[in-house]
């Protein structure tokens, strides 16, 4: 497995990635509906496209696929996606301790879901407290995790 940074070309894979982790890891935690409105069947490549622009996103591959992905944002860790069966070999393991390297901060954030929240709590992470969030009309319920760095 190689870590590296994402490029513009990797935003289909990045796509499928998210798509398919959310539906098929998630779906034991969520609902169809809330699945659906995290992460519709078209999503908005232009919003995407801007993330991969602003934030730092890293790679994680294998055998030539990309096996996972994140994204930080500041001291915000906004994205962590391992392909469901890829899970428990240590993508997303490697992708966060990548990411918390970069961190510019001696504490990091990130809003985790139900089904990610034992994974960051392994990794670390302490509840801060739990929330409601709005995704296209639809309320999921995730929780804020906090990590010291120093």
């Amino acid at each position: 497995m190689r870590i590296r940074p994402c490029r513009e070309a990797d935003l289909p894979a990045l796509l499928d990635v998210f798509y398919r982790t959310v539906h098929t890891a998630c779906a034991g935690d969520y609902t169809p509906a809330q699945l659906s409105a995290w992460a519709p069947e078209t999503p908005d490549t232009a919003r995407w496209a801007e993330k991969l622009r602003q934030e730092t996103f890293l790679a994680a591959e294998g055998g030539g696929a990309l096996l996972g992905f994140g994204a930080l944002e500041g001291a915000y860790l906004d994205l962590l996606y391992v392909l469901p069966d890829c899970q428990g070999r240590g993508v997303g393991s490697a992708l966060c301790g990548f990411l918390e390297h970069l961190c510019p901060e001696s504490r990091i954030t990130v809003h985790a879901s139900r089904t990610a929240r034992p994974f960051f709590e392994a990794q670390g992470y302490r509840l801060v407290r739990s929330q409601q969030v709005e995704r296209r009309g639809v309320m999921l319920e995730n929780f804020v995790l906090e990590k010291d760095l120093a």
